[in-house]
């Protein structure tokens, strides 16, 4: 166990260092990211929030090695990004759910698996643990549109976790639900995180669904996309809802705000 053994480093999962995105437009170069450092350790749920376009789901996607940094440099489990993406070593969790409507849930959650050429019988122990794991069994032949905005989002998750990657990637997966939904999907997606001690990396706009699910919230500043502040949370990993009225999740929630307040201009 840790406790008997504090000299251990946890291992680090993503490294960033000096990282900046330009894109170049019509016109002119805009400048997404600038000079981010950053590292995620296993088993870390971190949270990335901040205003629209200061850069967040630039920066998951440059994780993802779908955009390519224009300075300074990222791994992931050591490896470039671009290695990482072929050994398949992060699942990918879209805004919304991505689900082919002619394909039922079973079909959807296998289409990568597929791809990847396992065995019929390696793809149906993979769908059936993973559909298990976000309480989807017995909706296996059920077809997208049968299923509320929850449920589709539920499936996508699993689809990302039949690949079996240690690092899963979330661009506001629940963005679109309602709060109600929204705080049990939260509820779920911590249960999912105790399970598989994935390390994950989230979007997010909200302030408590950050502070809710991460160890460390990462704050975010447009014009261009900058870290303000990297906030470790020490509130402990079996949560409930509850837990957002007690002074502890406040006070971290309010560290959250001022760091947005701070680093965002209201300047037109």
């Amino acid at each position: 166990m840790v406790e008997n053994n504090k000299s251990a480093s946890p291992k680090r999962v993503i490294g960033i260092d000096n990282l900046s995105l330009t894109f170049e437009t019509n016109d002119g170069p805009v400048n997404a990211l600038s000079d981010i450092n950053l590292e995620i350790d296993e088993g870390d749920f971190v949270s990335f929030i901040g205003p629209s376009g200061c850069g967040k789901t630039t920066l998951l996607r440059v994780i993802a090695d779908l955009e390519q940094p224009t300075a300074g440099s990222i791994t992931v489990n050591g490896t470039s990004a671009e290695e990482a993406r072929l050994n398949r070593a992060y699942g990918y969790v879209f805004q919304a759910a991505a689900l082919y409507p002619w394909r039922n849930i079973s079909k959807n959650v296998a289409l990568p698996l597929e791809i990847m050429g396992l065995s019929r019988q390696e793809q149906r122990q993979r769908i059936s643990k993973n559909l298990e794991l976000v309480n989807l069994t017995g909706f296996e032949k059920k077809y997208p549109w049968q299923l509320s905005g929850g449920m589709q989002q539920r499936a996508s998750i699993a689809r990302a976790l039949a690949v079996e990657p240690a690092l899963l990637l979330m661009d506001e997966p629940f963005g679109a639900l309602d709060e109600i939904v929204r705080d049990h999907l939260n509820e779920q997606l911590l249960k999912l995180w105790a399970k598989t001690n994935k390390t994950v990396a989230f979007v997010t706009h909200s302030i408590p669904e950050a502070v809710f699910l991460s160890t460390k919230i990462v704050v975010l500043c447009p014009r261009p996309g900058r870290i303000y502040d990297v906030i470790e949370s020490d509130l402990p990993r079996d949560r409930s809802l509850n837990i957002r009225e007690t002074p502890e999740f406040l006070k971290i929630a309010h560290r959250v705000r001022e760091g947005l307040k701070a680093g965002h201009s209201y300047e037109d």
